[in-house]
């Protein structure tokens, strides 16, 4: 086999690992098997690969290596099953190379799931929150998969697809590259494109990611929070961009997410990409927030970023009026929408000087009136809203209709982006101002899904730090115009993308036709005479 590591064939291996289950389960639950088995997959193959070098060292000191390999990020312990009378039946090391091995023998959903729980009890906090665990809402040994012998054969297939060499995750090939990390993004992108709405809500896609990552500029020691984390996409953006620009990993990650699959998924997806440094929450983010300090507050970041679910229902309405927080005293969204329910919330999580934040919205919340936009003109007042900015239709997996980012700062005259301005010899725009974007026009067409291009990101962040005028693209408002819109923040009202249309030369046109009436006379003399020839008598 070529040894060469390339992030193509690992990740067609593992699309065409789920091959297994289509045509007997739907995408929104076979993921769940594929994501968890790639987990146990590159653990094990860490595992392997140190356990190896260890013995090719200290090969006659095994006492010495089962100690070395206690120090391991992951500790993979041994399995013991015993009938109801303690009697042990069977043993096995909880590891992915067992498994296949065993994997002829009846059972296979069974050991699958022993080994899981083996290994969530083994380590402790790192799989566990809070008394939820990790792998508690997957069971490999599912009815869902059929009865006893299909579900062997499917569970066979599985192991024999990640055991391919192609899947060979071991550090001794794989290196310093992040090809585990983007190959677990790869499989969820790929499931909320191919699983509609319902796969497609834990998911940002990447292009929006980057474009609130650049927005939002976080920057070493700053703390990150998103409170509708799903996979936690948007959070490890946000961290990785401090790694690019500054060449450090000095932040703290935090999250919560509602649905406890998909919170298994960002506590996976955070294990894959290395990092460690992160608080991922299982909880309603509204109705029961779990990120407190030690007074039991809601705990502040200097970044709040989130692609909440647009236009929630039933998102907490009944408790919200006696919210112990006092996140509502703005108002209370309506009972059928939770959009502003959220960005209360996130409001309230940000630092009094350095808190910033970038949250996607539908468009309804930029206009619809009645609670929300008593709420909405409540917080231009406060003078807390920085910019509006309009994206494409259909960038979202799972919905055609075209979003917003709102970005807001707790203090728009001395913050990070003002400091940076003037660092660049720029002027920073007036703190008492909103910026519209309207990107609506700029994306790469796609058959289902539309996407952001480098260049497209680069415009707006690009138009967003200089804060001017551009015209037909963008348009820095006062709050008393946006007042006098009666506080609508409509992108429309504010930036004006009408084209008009060429004048018509009336007389040109009018030659033109009686050029084409010439050429029309002609072209019937021409044929009555062809027809003439043919014997064909000409009607007049």
């Amino acid at each position: 086999m070529n040894d060469k590591i390339n992030q193509d064939s690992i990740n067609k291996a593992l699309w065409a690992a789920c091959d297994t289950f289509r045509g007997t389960i739907s995408a929104d639950t076979y993921k769940d098997f594929i994501l968890t088995m790639l987990f146990l997959k590159y653990i094990s193959d860490v595992w392997q690969d140190h356990y190896d070098g260890y013995k090719a060292e200290y090969g006659d000191e095994p006492e010495l290596i089962e100690e070395m390999m206690k120090n391991e990020r992951f500790v993979l312990p041994e399995v013991e099953i015993r009938d109801n009378d303690g009697k042990l039946k069977d043993v096995f090391k909880a590891n992915f190379y067992v498994l296949h091995e065993r994997r002829h023998e009846p059972g296979n959903g069974e050991r699958i799931d022993q080994a899981l729980h083996a290994i969530e009890e083994a380590n402790g906090t790192k799989l566990k929150d809070a008394g939820k665990s990790v792998f508690q809402d997957i069971s490999f040994n599912t009815d869902k998969l059929g009865e006893e012998k299909q579900k062997n054969t499917i569970l066979r297939h599985l192991l024999e697809d990640f055991a391919k060499p192609e899947l060979n995750l071991k550090p001794s090939r794989v290196g310093t590259l992040d090809v585990i990390g983007n190959a677990y993004e790869y499989l969820i992108k790929n499931f909320a494109a191919s699983g509609g709405q319902k796969a497609g809500e834990f998911y940002t896609p990447p292009e929006v990611s980057d474009l609130i990552a650049e927005l939002l500029d976080p920057q070493p020691g700053d703390s990150i929070c998103d409170p509708a984390c799903g996979s936690g996409s948007l959070l490890m953006k946000c961290g990785r961009k401090i790694v690019a620009n500054h060449g450090s990993k000095q932040y703290a990650l935090y999250g919560q997410e509602a649905i406890g699959s998909t919170w298994s998924l960002a506590k996976m997806n955070m294990f894959l990409h290395g990092e460690d440094n992160h608080k991922i929450e299982w909880g309603d983010t509204i109705r029961n927030p779990k990120l407190l300090d030690k007074n039991g507050d809601l705990m502040l970041f200097d970044i709040v970023t989130a692609n909440p679910p647009f236009s929630l229902d039933k998102w907490g309405h009944d408790e919200a009026e006696h919210d112990k927080f006092s996140r509502f005293r703005r108002g209370v969204p309506p009972k059928t929408k939770g959009d502003y329910a959220f960005i209360l919330h996130m409001i309230e999580t940000l630092k009094p000087k350095t808190g910033r934040m970038g949250v996607v919205v539908p468009h309804g919340v930029l206009f619809r009136g009645s609670s929300e936009g008593k709420i909405r003109q409540q917080l231009i007042e406060e003078n807390l809203l920085d910019a509006v900015i309009g994206l494409p239709e259909k960038l979202f997996y799972g919905t055609g209709i075209p979003a917003a980012i709102l970005i807001f700062k707790k203090n728009k005259g001395d913050d990070v982006q003002g400091r940076t301005n003037a660092a660049e010899g720029r002027t920073p725009r007036a703190a008492d101002t909103v910026m519209f974007i309207d990107a609506s026009r700029d994306f790469k067409a796609g058959k289902n899904q539309n996407l952001l291009t480098e260049e497209n990101i680069a415009k707006i962040v690009s138009t967003y730090h200089a804060g001017n005028d551009v015209d037909k693209y963008a348009y820095v408002a006062s709050l008393d115009e946006i007042k006098e819109n009666d506080y609508n923040l409509n992108i429309p009202r504010y930036v004006d993308t009408f084209e008009e249309e060429e004048e018509i030369d009336l007389l040109a046109v009018r030659a033109e036709r009686e050029t084409l009436k010439a050429q029309l006379t002609e072209l019937e003399t021409e044929m009555a005479k062809y027809l003439e020839e043919l014997g064909y008598e000409t009607i007049r």
